[in-house]
């Protein structure tokens, strides 16, 4: 079980922002800026590029909104997706980085 499936079966503590039954969202232990959350799918999927056609075409577009209401007092924000090892991305579950100045 990866670090972010514990975190959502409440196996690890962590700081959550937000929970429905699509995603949760929990600020991150190493914030890279004032407000920098992770936005996480409860299913347990990889990568962006493991999303199915069909199948997860809601999901991003709800992470989205998820974001846009977490980082409502930001004066700007930046949401960030990391694919891949080359693509900087570090836990093998599909994850968004909000992070707000």
């Amino acid at each position: 079980m990866c670090i972010f499936c514990k975190i959502i079966s409440g196996e690890i503590p962590s700081e959550k922002v937000h929970e429905d039954n699509l995603c949760v969202a929990f600020k991150d232990i190493h914030p890279k800026a004032p407000l920098h959350l992770l936005v996480v799918p409860k299913e347990h999927i990889p990568k962006v590029s493991d999303l199915r056609e069909g199948e997860h075409d809601h999901l991003i577009g709800h992470m989205v909104n998820i974001a846009n209401k977490l980082a409502t007092d930001m004066e700007g924000y930046r949401l960030q997706f990391n694919v891949g090892e080359k693509g900087g991305q570090e836990v093998f579950h599909v994850h968004m980085h909000v992070m707000g100045w």
